[in-house]
């Protein structure tokens, strides 16, 4: 019987994951996701070196593998006439610990469909993050921090990033450093003003300062270090 089953199987192949899954029955429905189904684009900096958008969550997943946390969840009461109706709102942070992060919120009446769907939304939001050595106190020339400082803003809340040298650590609040992590930065100073208690907010101020890394226009002594950390890498 054991030997049966065995045998059954071999016959069915390895069990598929659900990414793997999702990825085999992708039908692509733009020229960008028809390229990376045909291998025209194997790189996801090739798709953010050319400024092209992303509309499909499943190019994201074809080209690298991502963590996925839930940073957020508000459950909600409506009164209708046939009672309450609740709903959830729910915020996923997603990151490949190597340049690249992004967050997604969405809503459902059931709490999984809502993660579902925000993590699809954060694959479509996804930044690149510029990571350097920008501290004075540091030459190692690795890309552990950010290169320059930067400041992001949400609502009320301002987040300010500051090049570390290597071993210091992230020297950031615990929501914070979820971002930083999820993003492959491993030294920073930050410096946060507004509302502590808007946790949300604090997430996406520091996504806005991370993605002003490759947004703004670099001085020539950077770029030249840039380049020196490249070849080290």
């Amino acid at each position: 019987m054991n030997r049966e089953r065995e045998d059954r199987k071999e016959e069915r192949g390895p069990r598929l994951s659900e990414k793997e899954k999702q990825l085999a029955a992708w039908v692509p429905k733009t020229a960008l996701g028809k390229k990376v189904l045909a291998g025209e684009i194997t790189d996801l900096n090739q798709i953010f070196d050319s400024n092209e958008v992303i509309l499909e969550p499943e190019i994201v997943d074809k080209l690298i593998e991502l963590e996925e946390k839930m940073v957020d969840v508000k459950k909600t009461t409506r009164v209708i006439a046939a009672g309450r109706q609740f709903s959830f709102r729910v915020s996923v942070l997603v990151g490949n610990r190597n340049g690249f992060v992004g967050i997604g919120t969405a809503k459902d009446n059931e709490k999984w469909p809502a993660v579902r769907k925000a993590a699809k939304t954060a694959k479509l939001n996804l930044i690149r993050v510029r990571r350097g050595c920008g501290s004075w106190q540091c030459a190692c020339g690795k890309g552990h921090s950010v290169p320059f400082k930067v400041t992001g803003k949400n609502a009320s809340v301002r987040v300010t990033f500051l090049p570390a040298p290597n071993g210091v650590g992230l020297v950031a609040g615990n929501v914070i450093k979820d971002v930083l992590q999820l993003a492959g930065i491993t030294d920073v100073w930050t410096n946060v003003k507004g509302a502590t208690d808007t946790k949300l907010n604090f997430i996406r101020a520091a996504i806005d300062a991370l993605a002003k890394t490759t947004s703004m226009k670099l001085s020539d002594s950077i770029s030249k270090k840039q380049e020196a950390e490249r070849r080290n890498a």
